[in-house]
């Protein structure tokens, strides 16, 4: 076995601007060195530069146009002796996303103690969003995934905030399937429930959807219990319903900036066909599923047409609509809050509890808790910043970021 070269390790800091990085590369370019690694950061227009090249058969000359180049620059150089290039990254590597409103320095050194306590290594940080949350990815290795994130869910509960733990593989850049569900997802609140309002039983229809969505009750039993509620119901109310909806925080961002991507959307609903239609043609969603209320002479019979779409009806719809897309289940991504959707995230490459019932955070890949569904986009590796930037460049306004 060959020994390892000897090599270089060139750090670089200082206050950043425009040309520090080619004036030092054309530095080591004149040594004729071979660059191994490059890495670099600037945090507050605070820069740190590391390039780790082979050593030269003269070393003198090349530290003194290093450290002079420094100096022209006005920067601070460390230069590191080694052997060899930086230790292979141990296997089980992850992505950790932590998310916190706010993100307190308490919190973080939890987590990243947590992190430490497994024996893994926190490779690289970076920040995906500041506003409305704070969103940091930690680029982890050296630990099962499955671990880890057993690790992690304890503390991130103790200390108040969201942390997501995924593989890191292809399949994080390459879904291609949302699965959404609509009630208390999407949408703020429960459509039976303002539909309800109507027939002046709002309380007694929220208390049963309380319980089913905790999973106390069987969801196909309590549906049609209180669908039953609603006879007499005119279906021009339904308008009302619909006109009175209210998006949850961030979900046009999040669809608008998705489908740019070439992401495909699904919503599936234990609500009403009559909505989620026409909910679907507004944010331009494929793919729409739920239960169709039955109407005669212009009001609700009480009765549903066709079967249920139920806990594992929404599953089964997942894996259709998979089908549909040409992809397969393992490329899908589910978000859901009640225990109807539990065989969904199950099914779903990525599951995704939004705000959800405790037995469903416990459950999901990854929990949410934060009243902004854009957040999930952090989840995939998409900043703020490029969501803006992307916006910009459509022409779609976004709120100023605080100062």
């Amino acid at each position: 076995m060959t020994a390892p070269s000897a090599t270089l390790l060139i750090t670089l800091t200082g206050t950043d601007r425009p040309g520090v990085t080619s004036t030092l590369l054309g530095t080591l370019a004149h040594a004729g060195v071979e660059v191994i690694d490059v890495e670099q950061i600037v945090l507050r227009q605070r820069l740190v530069l590391g390039v780790l090249v082979s050593v030269p058969s003269d070393t003198t000359r090349l530290v003194a146009e290093v450290e002079s180049t420094a100096a022209e620059l006005g920067m601070q150089v460390e230069l590191s002796r080694g052997t060899g290039d930086n230790r292979s990254r141990p296997q089980g590597r992850s992505h950790v996303t932590v998310i916190g409103d706010p993100l307190t320095a308490v919190a973080l050194s939890a987590i990243t103690g947590r992190v430490a306590a497994t024996g893994a290594n926190i490779d690289r940080i970076e920040r995906m969003a500041r506003y409305p949350v704070t969103a940091i990815d930690l680029h982890v290795s050296g630990a099962d995934p499955v671990e880890l994130r057993a690790a992690l869910a304890t503390e991130a509960a103790a200390q108040g905030v969201d942390v997501a733990v995924q593989p890191t593989n292809l399949l994080r850049h390459g879904m291609r399937l949302i699965v959404m569900d609509v009630d208390s997802t999407l949408i703020q609140g429960e459509v039976i429930e303002m539909i309800a309002a109507h027939a002046g039983c709002e309380d007694q229809v929220r208390e049963v959807t309380e319980r089913a969505m905790a999973g106390e009750l069987d969801f196909e039993e309590s549906l049609r219990e209180r669908v039953a509620l609603l006879e007499g119901v005119p279906e021009s109310a339904l308008d009302e319903v619909y006109d009175g909806i209210v998006l949850a925080p961030g979900a046009r961002t999040m669809v608008r900036t998705l489908k740019r991507l070439g992401y495909r959307f699904a919503i599936v609903s234990g609500g009403f066909t009559q909505v989620t239609d026409r909910l679907a043609d507004d944010l331009g969603v494929h793919f729409a599923r739920a239960n169709e209320l039955e109407v005669v002479d212009g009001r609700l019979t009480g009765r549903i047409l066709g079967d249920v779409v139920d806990r594992a009806g929404k599953a089964r719809a997942l894996e259709e609509f998979a089908e549909a897309v040409g992809i397969d289940v393992a490329s899908t991504i589910a978000i859901g809050d009640g225990a109807n959707d539990l065989d969904m995230l199950a099914a779903a490459g990525l599951g995704i509890a939004y705000n959800a019932k405790p037995r469903v955070r416990e459950a999901a890949d990854a929990s949410v808790n934060v009243p902004y569904l854009d957040t999930i986009l952090y989840l995939l590796g998409i900043s703020r910043e490029e969501i803006e930037a992307a916006d910009a460049a459509a022409g779609v306004v976004t709120p100023a970021p605080p100062v």
